[in-house]
């Protein structure tokens, strides 16, 4: 199970950090990420980490901005958000997956990945 926090309602050009705790005892096994998915459209991958912290990959829109990272002794997946923009407000979902891939066009798949988060509110004012 997986439960994002950490949203809010910031402005242009401030900081947010999301959080993701998950339950169990394998979380140090599966690859992360982060999706977004603002109204009316396709929920849009953010970022992703794999198992041990020592490989992410991010969108081209967030990157130099946004941070993910991961601490396997507390079971917890973050995102580190600065510099954040209008087009950043969105719905955040994090995610888990058993079948991480080295391969960047699978990371970027919703549908590569086997469980999900609720979602966090991120709003950025201009």
């Amino acid at each position: 199970q997986l439960q994002a926090s950490g949203g809010g309602l910031v402005q242009a050009g401030g900081s947010l950090r999301l959080s993701c705790a998950a339950s169990g005892r394998t979380f140090s096994s599966y690859g992360m990420a982060w999706f977004r998915q603002a109204p009316g459209r396709e929920r849009e991958f953010v970022a992703s980490i794999n198992w041990s912290g020592g490989s992410t990959y991010s969108a081209d829109s967030v990157t130099g901005r946004f941070t993910i990272s991961r601490d396997n002794a507390k079971n917890t997946l973050y995102l580190q958000m600065n510099s954040l923009k209008p087009e950043d407000t969105a719905v955040y979902y994090c995610a888990a997956t058993t079948r991480y891939s080295s391969n960047y066009y699978y990371q970027r798949q919703p549908g590569g990945y086997d469980y999900w988060g609720q979602g966090t509110q991120v709003t950025v004012s201009s």
